[in-house]
């Protein structure tokens, strides 16, 4: 027995095999439960996601544009979607929030027309969501 190993028994710094067994299965037992959790995260964000893609617009006249979108889910739920009319300083002069029924389709394709107070330049979505 070495001086060491005297003075860590005299002083009872030795750990016993049942010690490092529980410490062991202390540790499993948390990296599985955080990676159980790091999985279910990553899994909620994505599975509540919706892409929305403006394809065109068309300015009909002073006071309408059309946008045209597609809009990508993975849910079988209805999403909401605000869409948007800007003019040629990028000023909003024209909104809509538009409701979108469930689909069992992954991407559906959607045209909107937009009421503007002005004469709008582009149209476009602002944002998407899970309703």
């Amino acid at each position: 027995m070495t001086t060491q190993q005297m003075l860590d028994d005299r002083y009872g710094r030795t750990r016993s095999p049942h010690a490092r067994a529980w410490a062991w299965t202390i540790g499993v037992v948390v990296a599985v439960i955080v990676g159980a959790l790091l999985i279910w995260m990553a899994w909620g964000s994505t599975s509540s996601s919706v892409d929305a893609t403006a394809t065109g617009y068309e300015v009909v006249d002073a006071r309408t544009v059309t946008v045209s979108f597609q809009v990508t889910s993975a849910h079988d739920s209805g999403v909401v979607c605000v869409l948007e009319a800007d003019d040629e300083d990028h000023g909003i002069v024209g909104w809509k929030v538009v409701h979108l029924p469930a689909s069992d389709q992954h991407t559906n394709a959607y045209r909107e027309t937009i009421p503007t107070i002005g004469v709008a330049t582009t149209g476009l979505v602002n944002a998407c969501w899970v309703e």
